[in-house]
This record gives C-alpha cells, sequence and structure tokens, in this order.
C-alpha cells in the first residue's frame, strides 16, 4: 500500500491500551456535560465526582474569539508559528495592569486535552498579577496542523516553487517531541511580545505537559521557575502500568518500522488506543519518551504536585524522582487522598493556590505584592518525600 493511500485511510497504530506511560487501565469515566462551561469541576465537587473530571475530555467550550472572561480580566486571541505551522494562543492579565510589563506564565495541556481547559487556571494566575499565555499543540484544539501530500509533487516544480496540492490534515495524535517543539517555540514567541519580563518566565504542565516542561527548562535558560502539577515524565514502559513492558516496546518499534515503509499511516485524530485518553501515539515516540532523565540538567526552582493515589504511573519513577534530581531550589507536595484527576476536581484551588505561591516566590520581584509573605533570604531546598501540609488560605477539599 502507497503512504499516501494509507495516510488517507487513517489506519491506526495499534500499540494496545495500558502499554504506555499513561495507559493505566482504570481510566476515569467522561466528566459530566455540567463541567465543560468554562473548564470548571462538576456542581457536586466530592471526591468522585472529582476523580471523573477530566479537563482532556472536555468539549463544547467556546472557541478563543467566542470566549468571554470574568469581570476584571483582559482577554486576548493570538496566534504563532511553530516550525511553520499556526498555533493558537490565549492571553491572560488583570485589567488593572493593562501595559505594564508582568512576570509571565506559559500552560500547554496534557495527553488530549486543549488550552481551553486552562483557562479557570489562566484566569486565577491572572488576577494574582501574571500575565499568562496559554497554546494548543500543532494538530490540537484551534492549532493548525502539518499535513501531508495525498498527490505526487509536481515533476516540473521547481525547488521552493507554490504548486497546488491535494494534502490531508495529521491531528490528534501524541508526538512528545513534537509537542516540546511547540513548547520551544512558544516561549521565544512569548519574549516577543511588549507586555511580557522576559526576565522572568515561568513554565506550569500538567499530566504530560508536566514532563514537557522538565525537559523544556533542562534546555531553554530564559524559563526561570517551572511547576509540574500530576507529570507524567516516563513513557518506557514498567510493571505494573504495563504488564510485559517488553511486548510494549517490540510493538511500538515495529509499529515505527511499519511507518517508514508506508504500510501504516497515522492514526485517526482522537484515536482512543490507551484505555480512554484521547489521542493515539505515534510508532515508537512515547516509547523513547523520558523527560526525568533530564531532571539532572534543571537548576531553575521546581514544583512537583503529585497525587497521593496516583493511578496512571509511578510517583516514585516521575515527580519524586525527578525531584531528587533537580539542582536548583525545589519543593515536593504529595497531595493525600486524590487520584490523578482529583487535581483538576476537588484539590484545584490547592493546586493553583500552591503554583501561585511558587511563582510569587521565584518570579515576581522584590516588593511585588504576593499571595502570601514569601521569604526569599534562603532558596528552597526541600525534602521530596516531606509529609504533606495545606498551606494557609487554602481549605479542604470539598465533600458531599
Amino acid at each position: 500500500m502507497s503512504l499516501a493511500s494509507t495516510l488517507t485511510s487513517g489506519r491506526r497504530l495499534g500499540v494496545g491500551a495500558c502499554a504506555l506511560m499513561l495507559a493505566a487501565c482504570a481510566n476515569p469515566p467522561a466528566p459530566s456535560t455540567d463541567a465543560v462551561a468554562n473548564a470548571s469541576p462538576p456542581a457536586t465537587n466530592t471526591a468522585a465526582a472529582s476523580a471523573a473530571f477530566d479537563p482532556a475530555t472536555l468539549v463544547n467550550l467556546p472557541t478563543t474569539v467566542d470566549y468571554e472572561p470574568p469581570e476584571g480580566i483582559t482577554y486576548r486571541a493570538d496566534s504563532f508559528l511553530s516550525e511553520n505551522v499556526r498555533l493558537t494562543a490565549q492571553w491572560f492579565h488583570a485589567s488593572e495592569n493593562d501595559g505594564q510589563t508582568l512576570p509571565t506564565v506559559v500552560m500547554a495541556h496534557g495527553w488530549g486535552g486543549t488550552a481551553a481547559g486552562f483557562r479557570r487556571d489562566a484566569v486565577d494566575l491572572a488576577r494574582a498579577g501574571y500575565l499568562v499565555a496559554v497554546f494548543d499543540y500543532r494538530g490540537w484544539g484551534e492549532s493548525d496542523s502539518r499535513v501531508v501530500l495525498t498527490t505526487p509533487r509536481p515533476s516540473d516544480a521547481t525547488p521552493g516553487a507554490t504548486y497546488t496540492a491535494q494534502v490531508t490534515e495529521l491531528r490528534g495524535y501524541i508526538d512528545p517531541w513534537e509537542q516540546v517543539e511547540d513548547w520551544f517555540n512558544a516561549i521565544s514567541y512569548v519574549a516577543t511580545q511588549p507586555m511580557v519580563d522576559t526576565s522572568r518566565i515561568g513554565v506550569r504542565g500538567s499530566s504530560f505537559s508536566g514532563g514537557h516542561i522538565v525537559y523544556v527548562a533542562a534546555h531553554e535558560p530564559r524559563v526561570k521557575a517551572i511547576v509540574a502539577q500530576v507529570p507524567g515524565m516516563e513513557g518506557r514502559p514498567n510493571a505494573p502500568y504495563t504488564p510485559d513492558p517488553a511486548a510494549a516496546i517490540e510493538a511500538a518499534n515495529a509499529a515505527a518500522g511499519r511507518l517508514t515503509t508506508g504500510e501504516q499511516g497515522y492514526p485517526d485524530a482522537g484515536a482512543q488506543e490507551v484505555g480512554n485518553l484521547v489521542g493515539a501515539p505515534i510508532g515508537n515516540k512515547v516509547t523513547r519518551w523520558a523527560p526525568v532523565e533530564m531532571a539532572e540538567r534543571v537548576s531553575q526552582p521546581t514544583l512537583f504536585i503529585m497525587a497521593e493515589n496516583e493511578e496512571l504511573f509511578s510517583n516514585e519513577l516521575t515527580g519524586i524522582k525527578a525531584c531528587e534530581m533537580v539542582t536548583g531550589p525545589r519543593k515536593a507536595i504529595m497531595i493525600p487522598d486524590i487520584a490523578h484527576y482529583g487535581i483538576y476536581g476537588a484539590e484545584r484551588e490547592l493546586a493553583i493556590k500552591t503554583a501561585i505561591d511558587w511563582f510569587d516566590r521565584y518570579l515576581k520581584p522584590d516588593g511585588a505584592s504576593t499571595r502570601i509573605p514569601v521569604d526569599r533570604s534562603e532558596p528552597e531546598r526541600g525534602d521530596c518525600r516531606a509529609p504533606f501540609v495545606r498551606p494557609p488560605g487554602v481549605g479542604a477539599p470539598a465533600t458531599q
């Protein structure tokens, strides 16, 4: 079968459920439709309800041009180029800070999510005095996608020529290597904006993107502070999350080989081949993805927020390992009594306020307003296994 016909047919990669880092067999059900209005958790904010709230599955959120921010927030829809692909971006800041140069936080979604799912967190950060940029990876949300030719290139076309062609979009797949390039380009784009204090750029990622930002920070000195929330940083299959790691790697390598021969193409957009997660991995790209190994190159202040009952991967091999490897200021918080998706529901307030406190300490200039008093006399070098202490001004999770 030709590459063109394979791409057109959209045949899937067939790596299989429960084979990769985020492929736990106990996947959460789809969230309540009550959750979709502004990426807010379900109205009944119990532990069970929060476990069902997954921003990667949210649908019917307002588009970038239709979204109306809450009172007191200035919002702007924008776009930038990443390797010649147009990506959408959304900007947030407190209206009282119009025209000021501000410390800036960049965010992007995890496996199968979209930037719209981060709007509520972006508003909270904006109210705390930050300029916030949230973007969609190529092929996700409202961003454009890579395209491939499905008809031959004209034989008389000269190098660099413009010609009419039939193409196929590649959308809704998981390629961590492309996604971190989008991160690098997002930071370069953010640094061109007049309200951005380029000496005070922070990054915040959740789940799959929580691993991406460790890789990015290890290679990008313009990043000055990091918050990695329930971070997935180990794509290499490991037990018990993968029953047979060697077989999973062999299957992924075989799929990668079929891609090179044209026997197999990219998966259908939004395919669910890894449990209930939206978006299928490409060949062996995820099984080769281990940003945790880059943690030893991270000297920027880094906060790791983890869920005690994490079911999608091992905290020991991800957040805790990375925390112990980073060379700069660090802190790890293990939130008790929640699983992975509880970070978006019952403990969302804790997660975002803890992130704000970290950025207040390491991004804001001396004398700037902070949520709680900040002691900058000594950089924090916390115990990566310290007992959990709820920070000031953050209530316990809601119960029914």
